[in-house]
């Protein structure tokens, strides 16, 4: 078999290999999709058993299963090991791959190695998704053909053969996939790095690194856009190898995007001509909180270096409006505005939200702890918050640690579960209040996603 490149065919690096995937959910699917039609020889084991599994397999005749585990017998005679985001690099079958020296890539790298058209990547701790489909806008906006998706969205090598050198790709990407990756996009933005996902990569100089590779291995031509607010995203200068951008909210940045007090400015690289530019208001930025802010100015600072024109951008962000389970308005009922911001899965950004609102509050939190400290949150929320209401795994932690820094008994309560959260906040609540949904922690102790936990809590509320 074959694949087409710039219009030519070419066998495939992987044509005639035995792949092992591990993992059967979006990512796993993807490649066991994508892979008989290179020519490989595909195997995919998962965690699941044959009968939660019997449908879905079914659509794959061309691929081989191991369900119910990863034995290391799934190792025999395998060229490469393609791992998903969700398999930890420490879980045993990785790491009897390593130590046979099966090499070991992913979704992403894959389409990386093989997109035929420029690649803008984007990573940070918080705000990736709003970047990445906003900057996706902006290009379109622009005249360009553009491919928008990765840990986003379509998984891109669905459509690696419809893609062609003239068009471009806007990749969201997260640490799970950076960390064995190998191939830097032309242009990668990293936009904060704050405490996240700690339960999976240990330690914050385990979880940098991750994010680093997203510039790692670009050549002096490329792009790499940082956050100059973030002290996590700065210190990563030292490192870049290639051209600089930098987006600020505080401070002039003579390549990049900045705010001059309500005007959202480029300048230099970003800048259609080199001279700063004023892009738009602060006020045309239909988004909430002074984190949207940064990540619009990153957005203009990445099409920028891309060529994209002032009055482009504009037009985008005007036109642009809130990413689903992010700071989404879902329902306003007897005066209570219902708010689901499902994507907050570390306390770091539960603050970003938190001070996105000046009206009274009454924060629906939980889910699943990452490792992460929940005190700073906690302090800021009690005193912006009328009620706030735990659920989940992590309830219990969160109501301890809220009493710990201060919280009064009247101010904090404990309930099971996300439907029962909503029900009492609907009782606490009153006219002009906020009733947000902004966990804290991942959903996985009772959904399959956090997009999973924000529908519901939409379900929850529109049936009010």
């Amino acid at each position: 078999m074959s694949t087409r490149a710039n219009g030519t065919h070419k066998v495939d690096p992987l044509f005639g290999k035995r792949v092992g995937v591990l993992g059967f959910a979006r990512q796993g699917k993807a490649l066991a999709r994508w892979l008989p039609q290179v020519g490989a020889r595909v195997v995919v084991s998962d965690q699941r058993g044959v009968d939660a599994l019997a449908a879905e397999t079914a659509e794959f005749p061309q691929v081989e299963f191991v369900l119910g585990g990863h034995p290391e017998s799934l190792l025999d005679g395998l060229d490469v090991l393609c791992v998903s985001g969700g398999v930890p690099l420490d879980a045993p079958i990785v790491q009897a791959a390593v130590r046979r020296r099966i090499p070991l890539t992913n979704d992403a790298q894959l389409f990386l190695e093989r997109c035929p058209a420029p690649v803008i990547g984007i990573t940070g701790s918080a705000g990736k998704t709003t970047t990445t489909t906003l900057t996706g806008d902006i290009l379109c906006r622009a005249g360009r053909t553009t491919w928008v998706g990765g840990n986003i969205g379509d998984v891109l090598l669905d459509v690696l053969g419809d893609i062609r050198p003239e068009h471009v790709v806007v990749m969201e990407l997260s640490s799970f996939q950076l960390e064995i990756m190998t191939r830097s996009p032309q242009t990668a933005a990293i936009l904060n790095i704050t405490p996240n996902h700690l339960d999976r990569h240990k330690t914050m100089a385990a979880y940098t690194l991750a994010k680093a590779q997203i510039m790692t291995h670009q050549s002096p031509h490329d792009w790499v856009v940082l956050g100059l607010d973030d002290p996590g995203s700065r210190a990563l200068e030292p490192a870049v190898v290639g051209q600089l951008a930098w987006f600020s909210g505080q401070d002039l940045v003579a390549d990049g995007a900045f705010l001059a007090g309500q005007r959202l400015v480029v300048a230099g690289a970003a800048s259609a001509d080199g001279e700063p530019r004023v892009v738009c208001s602060r006020e045309d930025i239909r988004l909430r909180g002074a984190h949207n802010v940064l990540n619009v100015l990153a957005a203009c600072a990445i099409a920028g270096v891309n060529g994209v024109h002032p009055e482009v951008m504009a037009a985008a962000i005007r036109d642009f409006r809130a990413v689903a389970h992010r700071l989404e308005v879902v329902r306003v009922v007897n005066g209570v505005t219902f708010v689901n911001d499902s994507i907050a899965t570390a306390p770091e950004r539960v603050v970003a939200a938190l001070r996105s609102f000046d009206e009274p509050l009454v924060l629906l939190a939980g889910g699943k702890d990452k490792n992460l400290s929940w005190d700073d949150m906690l302090r800021l929320a009690l005193r912006k918050a009328r009620r706030i209401i735990a659920f989940g795994a992590a309830g219990d932690l969160v109501i301890e640690t809220a009493r710990r820094v201060g919280g009064a008994a009247d101010q904090i309560s404990r309930v099971a579960t996300l439907a029962e959260a909503v029900a009492q906040a609907v009782q606490v609540a009153q006219p002009g209040d906020v009733v947000l949904l902004s966990p804290g922690g991942t959903s996985y102790d009772a959904y399959a996603d956090f997009a999973a936990r924000g529908e519901h809590f939409r379900q929850l509320v529109m049936a009010l």
